[in-house]
């Protein structure tokens, strides 16, 4: 009897580690330094929440379905910004708004991609869209990135075949932290369309990066929609998770395809969290600045406490929007290794083993390090316990 899609794929990764904390308890002297999840822990600033009360008490629309796609004027500003920031011709029609990221992708997956397709994921990837992928019935195809954590276009198109969809690209990149260059993903893009895949482009991080500028040119091909899909999250930007919004840019086509997964799964995105996306959108740009400088000194943070761990063994794979990727020089696999930080060093963290391919070498050997909800101050005393873990830990 075939297995049911959700017994298909692993357990939620940060639901576990969480776990790992039942009976734990922490002192005062040792608070726990929680750097397992990606999401700003932080409320909207004071203004979006109370926009957020004005709109649900001023339009009643507001508590009632609304369009599958989203509220015309959010696609429309998104749109617009969009063609601003990268230099091309989006429309509103090309947008639409689903509840959260991860939404997105799976619609997306939904739209192009059947029983037994094959979709391109770099390793480490995001674990949740390999969960879709594993409930979806489609085969996630590693591509194992160089030392440097960035995929090779060369070794993208070797793993090529009849039932491929899709090749997926997140940057900056959960988990690894790297951002990618111009070059290389004007180079996925060529390959994907030279091919007939799709481009999915995951930016959920991209109000942070630390370039200044479009950081690729792939709007600017008139022919576009025919090879990427875009996907973005409100959520880091505005601190909206408990909201889910998210969009997906791509060819009104596609996007026709995707709203029979969205009608099915959620029929419209929240409302008021779309006021709210659409709100910081067109007030909080200078807020929106300042929150990006903040990570990117807590990115500065952990390139000035680095010497720490360097001494120990540790290597630093990748840094950059909300994430650091360490490999370790334990003997430890990496899932062994996150549990005894968070019960001897009252630190958590998610192993490298829930980003891979459980024959991937990698996860064993490596830590994701979620460091845009730990100051400065709280940096460096992670630095100092991870100097302290010398030898192999207890298993």
């Amino acid at each position: 009897m075939p297995l049911p899609r959700t017994a298909t794929t692993f357990a939620p990764p940060v639901m576990e580690a969480r776990r790992w904390l039942d009976s734990l308890t922490f002192s005062e002297e040792r608070p726990l330094i929680n750097v397992s999840q990606a999401a700003p822990v932080a409320p909207p600033p004071e203004a979006l929440r109370q926009h957020i009360a004005e709109i649900a008490v001023s339009k009643p629309e507001a508590h009632l379905y609304g369009p599958v796609l989203g509220l015309p004027e959010l696609r429309a500003e998104v749109a617009a910004q969009w063609s601003a920031a990268y230099g091309g011709e989006l429309k509103h029609e090309n947008v639409a708004i689903t509840s959260g990221c991860n939404q997105a992708f799976s619609a997306t997956l939904s739209a192009i991609a059947g029983e037994g397709d094959e979709v391109i994921l770099p390793t480490p990837w995001y674990f949740n869209h390999k969960m879709w992928l594993d409930m979806q019935g489609a085969l996630a195809v590693p591509l194992p990135t160089n030392a440097d954590l960035l995929p090779d276009p060369d070794k993208a198109a070797a793993l090529i075949t009849d039932k491929t969809r899709a090749i997926v690209l997140v940057t900056p990149n959960n988990p690894g932290g790297v951002e990618y260059p111009d070059e290389l993903v004007q180079a996925m893009y060529d390959l994907a369309k030279s091919r007939g895949v799709k481009l999915i482009v995951d930016e959920t991080y991209r109000d942070f990066d630390s370039r200044t500028g479009a950081p690729h040119q792939l709007f600017a091909d008139p022919d576009w929609a025919d090879t990427l899909i875009h996907l973005y999250s409100f959520s880091k930007a505005y601190r909206l998770t408990g909201h889910r919004v998210g969009a997906m840019i791509a060819h009104h086509d596609m996007l026709a395809e995707a709203e029979k997964f969205l009608d099915t799964v959620a029929i419209c995105p929240n409302q008021l969290g779309q006021h709210a996306a659409l709100w910081g959108m067109q007030n909080l740009g200078k807020w929106l600045a300042s929150e990006r400088l903040e990570v990117l000194d807590r990115r500065a943070a952990i390139a000035d406490n680095l010497h720490k761990l360097n001494k120990n063994g540790w290597n630093l794979l990748g840094c950059g929007a909300y994430f650091a990727y360490f490999e370790h020089p334990f003997e430890t696999p990496s899932d062994a290794l996150a549990k005894s930080l968070v019960r001897n060093h009252s630190i958590l963290t998610l192993p490298g083993t829930m980003f891979t391919p459980e024959s991937d070498p990698l996860g064993a050997r490596t830590l994701r390090i979620a460091f845009a909800n730990v100051d400065r101050t709280e940096i460096a005393t992670l630095f100092d316990r991870l100097s302290d873990v010398t030898s192999p830990p207890n298993t």
